[in-house]
């Protein structure tokens, strides 16, 4: 006899007509969010909310200082420079050098509303800088949305599941696709959303190399930069540095954002590092889109000057005084998000206490670090089927298949937005949803 489930099936069928949701392997993050908004406020249930990667801790307290101090200046009724205000160029720069040992003038530091805009700034660039290469290539799994924007900007691209192509196998997978001729970046995030792998120095090194060999351009996202917890990434100037393909290739643009490393989400800012080499490199088929050929003046006053002009004047003094607070070592950004790391390690013993299993395990032969997600699967149950029953239990997740996995099987977990008071409903969730679903 099947134990009590907290939410009726009659409640989550509902959910999904209102939502037009008929797969949930299919339903995109937002979308897993109205789905579970909408039960909760029929229900009364409080869900274990792992859909969205939410920052779960208080702002940089430094930031909302600098923006307040910044708006009762009056910046709220003057236009932002759009390449960024001298202050958070300067400090940005400074914080590439004294985090990831590389040298980007302040001039290629440019300001954006979050990586989501950064990313519509790079791709708006790179796929349209050489007539003949017309595709993006994503080392998934990776954040769905960024094809959504190349769907939006009509620029195809290609994918492949990176997990099966660790260490010295990534270069002949990586050149199966340069070799066609047709790809000007190379996308991926680091450490990754949404299995939380971090590629090795290695593999950033084979990036590199094919890169400047197929003149590609590779577009990092160290949106979780610092978070791989194996090793103390926070000490400014001091190795060990953050990896980065940077290290090793002049053909790169880093997206760093302020939203989960200065749990900054709410404001949107974050900034690009494009490198010397790229700013000032002229490209003469970007004249079919943009007033010249030089990418780095056409970035700013091209790409981003058209899609909002720049980015919130307010919200730059905050990341400009939160990176001078860390670039002066006065703010340890590692030490405050670390509490990430904790809550993941409790969270997967809950769940494979409980028969579950964890999806992407280990970087090579190295367990992953425990971060900001986790990934995890039910015997017998597709990641479909798996994340419609979880909600029967209050539980919420994605499914990977909409990150360009193979794991199909699979979901994301996200561990910023449940609060530790939650974890005794999830352990007693988790126990009941085992004995439903005893595993033959």
């Amino acid at each position: 006899m099947k134990e009590q489930i907290p939410i009726a099936e009659a409640v989550v069928a509902d959910a999904l007509r209102q939502t037009g949701i008929t797969d949930m392997g299919r339903a995109s993050i937002r979308e897993n969010a109205k789905i579970v908004n909408i039960i909760e406020r029929a229900t009364g249930v409080d869900f274990i909310r792992m859909e969205m990667g939410i920052p779960g801790l208080p702002a940089a307290p430094m930031g909302v200082q600098g923006q307040i101090d910044a708006l009762k200046k009056g910046v709220a009724s003057l236009y932002p420079p759009i390449e960024g205000i001298p202050d958070v160029k300067r400090e940005a720069s400074r914080f590439v050098k004294l985090f990831l040992d590389i040298d980007v003038s302040p001039e290629g530091c440019v300001p954006t509303c979050g990586s989501m805009q950064g990313g519509m700034t790079a791709f708006m660039m790179t796929g349209r800088c050489q007539a003949g290469k017309t595709h993006t290539l994503f080392i998934d799994p990776g954040f769905p949305v960024q094809k959504q924007q190349h769907r939006v900007l009509g620029i195809p691209f290609y994918t492949f599941d990176v997990y099966d192509f660790r260490g010295d196998r990534l270069r002949e997978k990586l050149e199966s696709y340069l070799k066609r001729g047709d790809i000007s970046a190379i996308v991926y995030s680091n450490p990754n959303n949404p299995s939380w792998i971090c590629l090795t120095d290695k593999e950033l090194r084979i990036i590199a190399e094919l890169a400047d060999q197929y003149d590609a351009i590779v577009i990092e996202d160290l949106a979780y930069m610092g978070m791989d917890f194996r090793k103390d990434y926070s000490k400014p100037g001091q190795p060990p540095f953050q990896p980065t393909v940077a290290k090793y290739t002049d053909n790169y643009i880093l997206m760093i954002s302020g939203s989960k490393i200065f749990s900054y989400a709410g404001e949107r800012i974050a900034f690009l590092a494009i490198s010397d080499a790229v700013f000032a490199r002229r490209y003469p088929d970007l004249k079919r889109y943009y007033a010249s050929d030089a990418f780095g003046h056409e970035a700013v006053y091209g790409a981003l000057y058209a899609i909002s002009s720049g980015t919130s004047h307010s919200a730059q003094y905050a990341l400009a005084a939160m990176l001078k607070a860390v670039n002066d070592g006065t703010y340890n950004f590692v030490e405050h998000i670390s509490e990430y790391r904790e809550k993941a390690h409790i969270m997967k013993r809950l769940f494979t206490e409980n028969g579950f299993r964890i999806v992407y395990d280990k970087d090579e032969d190295e367990p992953l670090s425990d971060g900001f997600y986790f990934t995890i699967s039910y015997p017998g149950l597709s990641g479909s089927e798996l994340l419609k029953e979880l909600l029967y239990y209050g539980i919420s997740a994605i499914a990977l298949s909409i990150c360009g996995s193979d794991r199909t099987e699979g979901l994301r977990a996200c561990v910023s937005l449940p609060q530790r008071s939650q974890f005794p409903a999830m352990e007693q969730r988790l126990r009941i949803f085992r004995q439903n679903h005893p595993v033959k």
